[in-house]
């Protein structure tokens, strides 16, 4: 069972919002790639809070995707499109249901 994750909540700069969006939409492919990573959502939580929920079969893909390419690109823009750093979370999950594999 799954049972890692990773929350991060993202702050957009006033008027960055759009930009953020788009970031987010565009690290789906990189996401793609990440084989270690089964369960990637990026969210919109209100008009300027986002976030970034994904889960892993174990501690160690956690790890690796925490130095991987979206991690590493979301740090670059940071300064740039957040009002406050990300705020990352390791949470374990409790329970998962998925039925769906589309986009």
């Amino acid at each position: 069972m799954i049972q890692y994750a990773l929350f991060a909540r993202l702050e957009a700069k006033p008027g960055k919002e759009a930009d953020v969006e788009k970031f987010l939409r565009s690290a789906l492919e990189m996401a793609h790639e990440e084989r270690s990573t089964p369960i990637w959502f990026a969210l919109r939580l209100s008009n300027t809070t986002f976030g970034i929920f994904d889960a892993f079969h174990d501690d160690r893909a956690r790890q690796e995707h925490l130095s991987g390419p979206i991690a590493q690109a979301l740090i670059a823009k940071a300064p740039d499109l957040f009002s406050v750093p990300p705020a990352i979370e390791q949470i374990q999950v409790l329970g998962l249901k998925n039925e769906s594999t589309e986009n």
